[in-house]
């Protein structure tokens, strides 16, 4: 069969992004339809009730408005800076709304901008709520991102198109052998001479606990020896931090780039805000927006009279506030231009690097780091601007979502980083671990990684006890609920699924072990994470964590997440309850062996997964892993708790 060109490929997924756009859509509109408000509200996805605190004229007469909300106050939510939301009433019985945006928002209170210079009558009889509504703009983004590499003709994106189609070959310098970062092991060095000597793409294939962002932060530092400026971005706005962390503390002059409420607070001074706040100007444009805000409010003084004067009055007003809105934000451009000019790194996500600061910039190299969790069109946004590609990951990790069946068969889950590593030439293995211990690393090594990793020796043999005969000292512990009839039980709204019985025997076996960790005076306080693959079994789990009275003298700290919120972190002890228990056998969700591959990875010294062999058994996988326990760790049974 002949091989089609890379035109016709990414018209293919053209197609398949539409598919996978229209099936989130339908997912979204099933979500609200299906979903009571009380479910809204647990998901994060509505607030109500919430009253509005004050409202205010703002810049392109649109109104601010301060909403707070009145119940479930501390909940988490998934409202953020930037995103479309409804402000909605459902008094008598009726359905109003008028759409927004989310200027800033914090915990229990948001700043919103409205589409009308006024509310309207039904804003004032109370019961509002607020909804999130579908975002477009990503699969907008990723459309015209792929409109432009089709379109690509005798230039650098239409170069590196064919060249990740296999049609052009790759070129590279010859590597600085030489070049040896002292504080780096030597697959680390190999990686950055790699990097530098690339004149096209370069993948860092970096395994868990690797370091594979401390070496992208050198490889980024030392190729602006050679470059002013270079684009770093990362699917996730946490992995956009870390990145941006890291560049700061080996003295890299980074913009963080995205909106306030995606940056997390330590980084808020790298931030544009924190940025122009900074600048000695600043001052002029606070002084000028507060003289707009006065006129605006003097303006709003004769909003319902209507005789000749007081309308040229109320004018003039306006006018004024407008002229001190324009002149404010000339100087804002005027800080923002120099900063784009002169910043050495502007890390944020694909999506922001369309921000119009950087509409005309070009960069000589773009890093993008957790490239395994990015759809295709995802890193083409950024890669429009870049000459060079260079994509760190691991594709035995994390996959990027993907909703929709028919997109997914159709190959939309292939990543940029799949594709590369096909090409002669372009990747390089970071082999050297410093998280695991060599036991709870063995199985992932031996899985995905063909055993080429080596646990450094300051980790491998790193254990909570040092006691061979204790299970404190034990590295793994798989806990087989089998013939226990601890049957799962399935969310008909959210259809995720829980077992509580599960739940419980985890609770049991962590307060044992903190109890019996805390009788050796002299360890080190631990931070435990518990992984529940489940959203249900999470929620059951945080539910239940107050009731349970931990001895918690040696407990730094403890989380409960998803897989998906681990992703990137580590603790020294990792719990997982994998939740499945049927008798048809039916592991659904945990069959994608990329999300266990990180959930396994996680733990330093102690991994506990707690399980139905007879459900798991039937996954080939989970069969080699169930093995695996009982040939290098503990494996032991429900009914020791029951």
């Amino acid at each position: 069969m002949a091989k089609i060109s890379a035109i016709d490929r990414l018209k293919g997924l053209k197609a398949l992004l539409k598919i996978e756009r229209d099936e989130d859509f339908r997912l979204y509109n099933d979500l609200f339809l299906r979903a009571s408000i009380e479910l809204r509200k647990k998901n994060g996805l509505t607030w109500y009730p919430v009253k509005i605190n004050n409202e205010e004229l703002g810049s392109g007469d649109l109104l601010h408005l301060d909403i707070e909300r009145t119940s479930q106050i501390n909940t988490p939510h998934q409202f953020s800076s930037g995103k479309n939301i409804s402000l909605f009433s459902n008094q008598h019985n009726e359905q109003f709304e008028i759409s927004g945006t989310i200027k800033s928002v914090s915990k229990n209170s948001l700043k919103l901008i409205i589409n009308s210079d006024e509310l309207p009558d039904w804003c004032y009889d109370g019961k509002l709520g607020l909804n999130i509504q579908f975002d477009d703009n990503s699969y907008n983004e990723m459309q015209r991102a792929l409109d432009v590499v089709i379109d690509a003709k005798h230039n650098r994106v239409a170069e590196l198109r064919e060249m990740i189609e296999g049609v052009l070959p790759l070129t590279f310098e010859k590597a600085n052998d030489e070049l040896i970062l002292p504080q780096l092991n030597l697959s680390q060095n190999r990686a950055i001479r790699h990097i530098l000597s690339t004149n096209d793409i370069a993948v860092v294939h970096g395994p868990p606990g690797t370091g594979k962002t401390t070496s992208l932060v050198h490889a980024i530092r030392l190729t602006l020896q050679e470059e002013n400026q270079v684009l770093v971005c990362a699917p996730t706005n946490s992995a956009v931090d870390l990145l941006t962390e890291k560049l700061l503390a080996v003295g890299v002059d980074v913009l963080r780039l995205g909106h306030p409420a995606r940056i997390s607070e330590e980084l808020m001074t790298s931030s544009m805000d924190g940025r122009i706040s900074a600048s000695p100007y600043y001052k002029d444009i606070k002084n000028l927006r507060r003289n707009a805000e006065e006129y605006f409010r003097l303006a709003g003084k004769y909003k319902r009279v209507f005789g000749k004067e007081e309308a040229q009055q109320r004018a003039a007003y306006y006018t004024e506030a407008k002229t001190c809105i324009k002149e404010a934000r000339l100087l804002e451009d005027f800080i923002v231009d120099e900063l784009f000019k002169n910043v050495q790194v502007i890390c944020c996500t694909p999506v922001t690097s369309t921000h119009r600061g950087l509409s005309r910039k070009r960069f000589g190299t773009l890093f993008f780091d957790e490239a395994s969790q990015a759809l295709e069109p995802m890193v083409w946004i950024p890669m429009l601007k870049c000459k060079r590609l260079i994509l760190a990951g691991d594709h035995f990790q994390l996959p990027p979502v993907v909703k929709s069946m028919e997109a997914k068969k159709g190959g939309l889950d292939l990543t940029l980083l799949d594709r590369c590593i096909e090409l002669k030439g372009t990747m390089v293995l970071l082999n050297r671990q410093y998280r695991m211990n060599s036991v709870i690393m063995g199985f992932s090594n031996h899985y995905f990684y063909g055993n080429e990793l080596i646990a450094d020796e300051s980790v491998a043999t790193h254990a909570l006890l040092n006691d061979d005969g204790n299970y404190l000292s034990m590295a793994i512990e798989f806990i087989d609920t089998a013939g226990c009839s601890f049957d799962e039980i399935q969310n008909p709204e959210t259809l995720s699924y829980s077992n509580p019985k599960e739940g419980e025997i985890l609770f049991k076996h962590l307060k044992q072990l903190l109890e019996d960790y805390t009788t050796h005076a002299l360890l080190p306080p631990i931070d435990i994470g518990i992984i529940a693959p489940y959203k249900e079994q999470r929620e059951w789990l945080k539910d239940n964590l107050s009731g349970l009275e931990l001895n918690s003298e040696k407990l730094a700290s403890l989380s409960i997440k998803t897989v998906d919120g681990f992703q990137g972190e580590e603790r020294d002890v990792i719990y997982i309850s994998l939740v499945r228990s049927n008798d048809k056998h039916e592991i659904g969700f945990l069959s994608d062996l990329r999300r266990m591959n990180v959930a396994i990875t996680r733990a330093k010294k102690k991994l506990v997964v707690i399980g139905d062999s007879s459900t798991l058994g039937s996954s080939p996988f989970y069969q080699s892993f169930l093995e695996y326990c009982e040939k290098h760790g503990l494996y032991r049974t429900a009914w020791e708790w029951a």
